[in-house]
């Protein structure tokens, strides 16, 4: 099912990435991962693509972020479009799309035929501030406009001198959505490759402590496949959240209060109490 790694091979990813650990130890790790096939990679990237791209992201106007504030699930900021991102961006996209890195990650995952997304819809460039969380959930399946299914995710943490009082870590956790597996500490040049599947769980669910000047900043980049044999009546779905009731996820009572208290009502609270003009 896998090639061997020729020099043909390695050497299309010449001057692209760095390889501290075989092909062959990058697959075993990806395959007997628990809670669900992932692997993590230091230091693939050369440090001037990433110090790039944490010059591109913090020159970027406010009106090219989206803040992504849903039912008290997540709070976020992701890029609005690809066409907003500069040449750092293109340049990692160069790599990250090309033939050789596609193979690369057949290699690891088994998974043949990816495609990458060049609209880059649900990925680019995300940060998180502080306060901001990612309830625990599984991903969208079906690609929004293409139609294409959903396979592995990619994120690659640009955060230096990040202290682990600053939560942010990135949770695994099991199928059942009873407890976290694992965690990833969100370091500069620290890549995550996970599958995408159901339910496959992950998020950071515990909202960010760290000072009010930094933030939680990453590249995400999903890989796709025109369906699946062993999948043949996928059904699309959006980001599925875990039930609240388990661990880091489970709801504050202001939460659950604003959740269970009808829309006229809060606006009536919010007009007694000065919030609303």
């Amino acid at each position: 099912m896998y090639s061997d790694l020729t020099s043909e091979f390695a050497a299309l990813l010449t001057d692209k990435i760095r390889m501290s650990r075989t092909i062959e130890d990058l697959r075993l790790s990806y395959r007997d991962a628990k809670p669900f096939p992932y692997v993590v990679i230091d230091d693939m990237f050369a440090p001037a693509v990433l110090d790039a791209l944490l010059v591109e992201m913090t020159t970027m106007a406010g009106e090219k972020w989206k803040q992504v504030d849903q039912d008290s699930r997540e709070r976020t900021l992701r890029m609005k479009s690809a066409a907003d991102m500069g040449a750092a961006g293109e340049k990692l996209l160069s790599i990250v799309h090309s033939a050789a890195f596609l193979h690369f990650l057949t290699e690891i995952t088994g998974i043949s035929q990816l495609l990458p997304d060049p609209y880059l819809l649900g990925s680019g460039y995300a940060q998180m501030r502080r306060g901001d969380y990612f309830n625990v959930h599984s991903d969208r399946n079906v690609a929004y406009d293409t139609g294409m299914l959903r396979r592995l995710a990619m994120i690659v943490f640009l955060n230096k001198a990040w202290s682990p009082e600053y939560h942010g870590q990135l949770e695994l956790w099991n199928h059942e959505a009873t407890r976290c597996d694992a965690t990833i500490d969100p370091l500069f040049n620290k890549t995550v490759i996970f599958e995408v599947a159901d339910p496959n769980y992950h998020g950071v669910p515990v909202p960010l402590a760290c000072p009010g000047d930094r933030m939680r900043q990453s590249f995400i980049v999903y890989y796709h496949t025109v369906g699946t044999k062993d999948q043949p009546d996928i059904k699309p779905h959006t980001s599925r959240f875990a039930p609240r009731t388990h661990g880091t996820n489970r709801m504050t009572l202001r939460q659950l209060a604003r959740e269970v208290t009808p829309p006229f009502l809060t606006r009536a609270i919010r007009k007694l109490s000065g919030h609303d003009a």
